[in-house]
């Protein structure tokens, strides 16, 4: 039971947040064109060039610096990372917006956060939706992570749980089965349920622009 509220505070925690910053840095992109945001745009694009394991080392470091080995905090912290693949989605739609509609918001008097808030996040609905399904379900799977920053019985997500159920000259399989269920199960629903959205996120983002 312990496991599953763990791993909801660190999914949905975690994935509001990714989905958030994500938005906020395509909306910047999008709004402040230039050199310098074309600049960063380049190199948010090596994250995915970097192998993820070659960051573990100074990564722990930093984690335990600030004291959240070990800690669900810890775990958020580190899947904000996920807010790279978020902004590259999001962008690509968010290009395809009509330009006329914040130049009207501006002349209305809208702000940059209200033009945000009000228009752009009802407008890009459907890549939300899909980054947020994508996001979920690897934040929700993931076992690398939890296993290299997590020691505490009282703090494992429940993918942990399923590999402890396996011993290593032993399996518990009630357990293993059980657990392995649980986990599956919700994040099965979810996808089940978001399925439309998806597909249309995906299908309008690929005609955006």
């Amino acid at each position: 039971m312990q496991a599953t509220i763990n791993t909801l505070i660190v999914t949905v925690v975690g994935v509001f947040f990714m989905v958030i910053i994500g938005a906020l840095a395509a909306y910047g992109m999008v709004q402040k064109r230039s050199k310098l945001t074309a600049g960063i745009g380049a190199f948010l694009m090596l994250s995915f060039v970097i192998p993820g394991q070659t960051l573990l080392i100074p990564q722990y470091k930093m984690e335990a610096q600030f004291g959240l080995v070990d800690s669900l905090l810890g775990l958020i912290v580190l899947y904000l990372g996920g807010a790279t693949f978020c902004y590259f989605l999001i962008v690509q739609y968010m290009r395809g917006l009509p330009g006329e509609l914040f130049e009207a918001a501006r002349l209305d008097g809208a702000g940059p956060f209200r033009i945000f808030w009000q228009i752009v996040l009802p407008l890009i609905r459907p890549i939300l939706i899909t980054v947020v399904v994508f996001e979920t379900m690897w934040t929700w799977n993931d076992f690398m992570t939890p296993n290299i920053y997590i020691s505490s019985t009282e703090k494992q997500t429940l993918v942990l749980q399923v590999f402890n159920a396996m011993g290593q000259f032993s399996t518990n399989w009630p357990l293993f089965m059980t657990i392995t269920t649980i986990a599956l199960i919700p994040v099965f629903l979810f996808f089940i349920f978001c399925q439309k959205w998806i597909v249309a996120g995906l299908v309008a983002g690929s005609v955006k622009g």
